[in-house]
């Protein structure tokens, strides 16, 4: 029978043979021994063993854990002067010194408690010694037992997830194995069980005290992840700021070298100077000494005249004294004539020196007085052009003051377009930015076509147009059609879609019928009539939305296709280029990265159409061209189909350019609208006003221009092409309708 005091937990019972699997060796012939050695041994105190231990649990309802005894000891840990619970007093028998034991062979007179250190030496022998004789040896099998499961609860963690107590399910079938199977065992597998249980809240309270502690790692951690992330927004500013910082060094160093080799010019012009002038101080000196070593002559011959003059030197005699003042004065007579023909000569001369340094100085003057004279004649003429653009500027503005003044006089007042933000859906939000950056004409578009939007929302069906031969194949229908009131957003993805599979296939069927054969694989026979007269209406009335404007010109044959699918090409080569130069995939590029992209991708643009794209692509006069550009942006659309303005801004040059290429055309012709116009002629003039087309392109513009077949396409220089004759207005719009674009600069003029 069960201890009344101990718990009882619904385990499900486990055979015998299910254990084995778990671990636990136990071997079947070993039980059935031990069993039968023991029924023989303790039948006859089995009584007084269980009332023994029911007479202990009652008397002595409070215990120390045993240290390192027992199994139950190392199941829990607690103070040492904290008791154990009462019903585990009652479920097994007591060992030498008050511990319990998991073997019950002591009996209830052994339940002495002792002064001692439990886990001492002398402790062990005295204990071992006192349990020798009382008894039978415990099983191996009970000893394997304790000890796989002491390890196995050591290691568990009940921490990290309560799917791990399932690991406890095969130990408590073994605790009601031997419960249910080994009467005698029952009180010590109980009080074990009891223990488990206890270390199970005990654990389960450790964990509900730590849970504070882990939400609030949970923040720390949080706090951490934000400021490291703050560090390195910190960092790449910083980094930025350094590269900047570094660009700014390296223009300043580039300066100072330039200064530098100017001031090493300018110092190997002043060494030349010097060399110069040396040489020219000592002509000065050398020319100075001579001066020196003349006067120095004369005045040794006005010595020795002197000389001659006195009595001393010539004696008495008069003879000789008289002749030699006669040469004397000859001498002296020479000399003042020589003085007086050198003074006449050069008295108004200059030295050489001068006269160099003044003739430099003069020929320096007259450059600049030639330069000051070209820039007075060039400002006159700029005056008198502004003059005269002036007065024609008075007139303008006195003819379109008084146009004005009609106008206000006759026109009726502008419309105040902020009374549409409450009419159109979305309201003022929505109407600001359907309303940006466009004039009255447009508005009345946009109005026109939220107007047509609700209205077409409001029908549910439309008439069919009939079969008449006037009526596109994709509409050809008599009767009722459902109008299937997609979105705006629907109809531009499946637009999308079409011109997807349009540019994959072969293109060998028309669009008209590739578009009626593309519904009805979307949507089935029955529902492409219903889908083809839906679209039709949406790309009818949106005239503002790019997709769908493009999409009605190519389908009602106002423009081709080619058109399109140029166009699309040009732009992903464009990023493709853009990509290229992008090294770090970062999809940044500098400024003067950009412009180089641009006029690889358009060599033939003007210098002014580039800037324009520059402009559009975020670039204005205050940065400098190391700055970057986010070039992926410039490829973007909404999800209505609009492209960004650079987009926008490479389709309307593109019309700008076909419409030059062709009024080029025209006057290359020189005829009239009316007149008509030979195939030879035509060559003749598209190869004048663009003389790097090839054969191949220049046979596909005559084509477009004449409608003509591949095959009847003649060869030039052959005697039907003057046969061949069309209307030159024709033969323009035809030409407007496909993708006509220059391949080469004109020979007089060089490509940007």
């Amino acid at each position: 029978m069960d201890s009344p005091n101990s718990k009882s937990l619904n385990f499900p019972t486990t055979s015998r043979a299910q254990l084995r699997p778990l671990g636990v060796s136990i071997d079947d012939s070993l039980i059935t021994e031990t069993k039968n050695t023991q029924k023989r041994k303790l039948s006859q105190k089995r009584k007084t063993l269980l009332g023994e231990a029911d007479s202990t649990a009652h008397g002595n309802t409070a215990f120390q854990a045993p240290a390192c005894g027992g199994f139950t000891s190392c199941l829990i840990t607690r103070p040492r002067k904290q008791p154990m619970l009462g019903n585990q007093n009652r479920s097994g028998s007591f060992s030498i010194g008050g511990h319990l034991s998991p073997w019950p062979r002591y009996i209830s007179d052994q339940t002495i408690l002792h002064n001692r250190k439990p886990c001492s030496d002398d402790y062990r022998k005295r204990a071992g010694s006192l349990q020798q004789p009382l008894g039978t040896t415990k099983p191996r099998y009970l000893e394997q037992l304790e000890n796989y499961l002491r390890k196995e609860l050591l290691l568990l963690d009940l921490s990290t997830d309560s799917a791990q107590e399932l690991k406890l399910q095969p130990y408590r079938e073994i605790f009601e194995f031997f419960i249910e199977d080994f009467k005698t065992y029952k009180p010590l597998l109980s009080s074990i069980k009891n223990a488990y249980e206890v270390m199970l809240a005990h654990q389960r309270e450790k964990i509900r005290a730590l849970e504070p502690l882990k939400a609030k790692l949970v923040t720390v951690n949080e706090d951490c992840n934000e400021r490291i992330l703050a560090m390195r927004a910190e960092e790449r500013d910083e980094v930025s700021m350094l590269k900047k910082e570094k660009m700014n060094l390296l223009k300043l160093i580039d300066k100072k070298n330039e200064e530098k080799i100017s001031l090493q010019t300018e110092v190997t012009k002043l060494r030349k100077n010097l060399a110069e002038e040396y040489l020219h101080y000592l002509s000065e000196r050398d020319a100075r000494k001579i001066l020196i070593a003349d006067l120095n002559e004369l005045r040794y011959q006005r010595e020795d005249m002197s000389l001659a003059q006195s009595p001393g030197v010539w004696g008495e005699d008069p003879v000789k004294l008289t002749v030699a003042l006669k040469m004397a004065r000859q001498d002296l007579t020479r000399t003042q004539m020589e003085l007086n023909t050198m003074k006449a000569n050069f008295g108004d001369v200059v030295p050489r020196r001068d006269f160099e340094m003044q003739e430099k100085t003069l020929k320096e003057l007259q450059e600049q007085l030639e330069s000051l004279r070209d820039d007075y004649e060039e400002v006159r003429k700029e005056h008198e052009m502004l003059l005269q653009l002036h007065m024609s500027t008075l007139k303008e503005r006195d003819q379109f003051y008084s146009e004005l003044q009609e106008i206000q006089r006759t026109s009726t007042p502008r419309p105040d377009w902020s009374k549409c933000e409450d009419v159109v859906a979305g309201g003022r939000d929505r109407w600001h930015m359907l309303a940006e950056g466009k004039n009255s004409d447009q508005l009345v578009d946009v109005l026109l076509e939220e107007i047509g939007e609700g209205l077409l929302r409001e029908k549910d069906f439309f008439t069919g147009l009939g079969y008449g031969e006037s009526i596109p194949p994709f509409l050809r229908f008599d009767g009722m059609v459902e109008n299937k009131k997609p979105t705006k957003k629907e109809v531009v993805k499946l637009l999308k879609n079409a011109w997807k599979e349009r540019i994959t296939e072969e293109q060998k069927e028309k669009f008209p019928d590739f578009f009626f054969s593309f519904l009805e694989r979307h949507f089935g026979p029955g529902d492409a009539m219903a889908w083809a007269y839906t679209i039709f209406e949406y790309i009818k009335l949106f005239h503002t939305n790019e997709v769908m404007s493009q999409f009605y010109a190519v389908l009602m044959g106002k423009r081709k296709e080619s058109v399109y699918i140029k166009q699309m090409e040009t732009i992903a080569q464009l990023l493709k280029e853009m990509t290229n130069i992008d090294s770090q995939n970062e999809g940044l590029l500098t400024v003067e990265q950009l412009s180089t992209v641009l006029r690889s991708a358009f060599p033939f643009k003007k210098d002014e159409r580039i800037q324009e794209l520059m402009e559009t692509a975020g670039w204005h006069p205050s940065i400098s061209n190391a700055d970057l550009l986010d070039y992926r942006m410039l490829f973007m659309e909404d999800e209505e189909g609009q492209s960004v303005p650079f987009v926008q801004k490479l389709w309307e040059q593109y019309t700008v350019e076909k419409d030059e290429y062709l009024n080029e055309l025209k006057q290359e012709l020189g005829l009239e609208l009316k007149e008509e116009v030979t195939l030879p002629k035509v060559r003749e003039a598209l190869m004048n006003i663009d003389p790097s087309l090839d054969k191949q392109t220049l046979n596909h513009y005559l084509r477009q221009a004449f409608q003509l077949p591949m095959t009847e396409m003649p060869e030039e220089g052959e005697e039907r092409e003057e046969g061949i004759v069309t209307q030159l207005q024709t033969a323009l719009e035809q030409l407007q309708m496909s993708d006509i674009r220059r391949m080469g600069p004109r020979e007089q003029e060089p490509a940007s």
